[in-house]
């Protein structure tokens, strides 16, 4: 029996800016020369990376740059360390930057702290692109830490300035700066979380709360993802988290409820599309 499920998708959903500018680029590459270059997935989202692998783009890791010479490589919205802008020099390599303004602007607030002899801290994920590039601005010697625990037993200067991976929680963010100070720390704190990110937090709340469930589409290595599922599973406990139509297969939909669809900023309209194509068809 059809479950005549009512589906909407979340018209603020879908790709950040910064996403679109390099989707954009390597596709009008792809289009004129067939083939380029990828520093990484281009985005967290591995069905939108299998679209682009199918028209040519090649992923590569850092280890594969320095064995190319005189080809094109895009380094994607994350931005990139300057070791990598120095290998490609030194390789003949055209760099096709698409790095987010947002992440360049924080890159050039780091590097300058950094020539002044700051001592910096970074909240952000370990290992993330993102924040890889941003330790690079300062040789590596900023202090990179996901949660204030990791704090307790390391021996902080008594000043130092506080910056952010982009996309984290802006909540987040100024908790841990308060309970620095409090501790007794001189932080200057640089709020550098991008409100495109951030804005969707109160929205994206508001929608969860406005159908029966809530399917969350998002790339399982989207720390984006992740954080934004979290916001909609507290606004609304109906809440699924799927990276394709496939795995909705398994979840319970009684007749006739009502379905948001929503995603990361690292998540295709298109994906979210088939997604609901499939719920309407249950």
């Amino acid at each position: 029996m059809a479950k005549n499920l009512q589906v909407t998708i979340d018209k603020d959903s879908g790709f950040c800016f910064g996403v679109v500018y390099a989707i954009d680029m390597a596709e009008e590459i792809l289009d004129n020369e067939g083939t380029l270059y990828c520093l990484g997935d281009i985005v967290h989202n591995d069905e939108e990376v299998s679209r682009l692998k199918s028209k040519g783009l090649k992923i590569i890791e850092h280890a594969d740059l320095v064995g190319l010479r005189d080809v094109k490589v895009l380094i994607r919205a994350h931005g990139e360390a300057p070791d990598t802008y120095k290998i490609a020099l030194a390789n003949n390599i055209t760099l096709i930057d698409a790095s987010c303004p947002v992440v360049l602007k924080l890159q050039n607030r780091i590097k300058t702290s950094y020539d002044a002899e700051e001592r910096i801290l970074i909240f952000g994920k370990h290992g993330h692109a993102e924040v890889v590039g941003l330790q690079g601005q300062t040789d590596n010697e900023a202090l990179v830490f996901q949660s204030l625990d990791e704090l307790d037993n390391v021996l902080l200067p008594d000043s130092f300035t506080l910056y952010s991976q982009t996309t984290k929680s802006v909540d987040q963010f100024y908790a841990i700066r308060d309970e620095l100070i409090n501790r007794g720390y001189d932080v200057k704190a640089n709020d550098t979380i991008c409100r495109q990110v951030s804005n969707r937090y109160e929205e994206l709340g508001e929608f969860a709360r406005s159908y029966d469930r809530i399917v969350f589409v998002s790339g399982k290595k989207s720390s984006n993802g992740r954080v934004l599922y979290e916001v909609c599973k507290s606004a609304n406990p109906n809440s699924y988290f799927v990276s394709d139509s496939s795995e909705l297969n398994d979840l319970v939909f009684e007749t006739g409820e009502t379905i948001g669809i929503c995603g990361a900023t690292s998540t295709p309209m298109w994906l979210m599309k088939e997604v609901k194509l499939h719920l309407e068809e249950l």
